[in-house]
């Protein structure tokens, strides 16, 4: 048995949820919403919400409530305006190459402000 003492959490009183939707309009418009609705229920709930640096782009300007925030990863799939040209491609590389530039990114955020629970479709 792990020693108790040896282990220390350190208190938060803030709720961080990460999000992060499959990149697609459809998943990223559920998924927001479904944000808004947890954002609006509790004052100590923060969401951070990870989408491409393009889709940030295209959503960046909706309204959202404050304790919502943005972050991006790099656009390492293939353009929204030209996936359908090869949806295969499209899924390899949201199935291989998302990954990576995520986990760096919930490295930072953990060490920003611990994440709570990770929501992602």
């Amino acid at each position: 048995m792990a020693d108790s003492a040896a282990v220390k959490v350190k208190p938060t009183t803030v709720c961080h949820v990460v999000a992060m939707p499959y990149p697609g309009r459809s998943h990223i418009n559920a998924l927001m919403n479904i944000c808004k609705l947890l954002a609006s229920r509790k004052s100590d709930i923060v969401v951070t919400f990870v989408v491409t640096e393009e889709w940030l782009g295209l959503i960046g300007s909706d309204p959202k409530p404050d304790s919502i925030r943005f972050r991006t990863v790099a656009n390492v799939v293939p353009s929204e305006r030209c996936r359908a040209r090869d949806l295969p491609g499209f899924f390899e590389a949201v199935s291989t190459k998302l990954a990576a530039p995520f986990e760096e990114l919930l490295d930072g955020l953990d060490r920003e402000l611990p994440v709570s629970a990770i929501v992602a479709d």
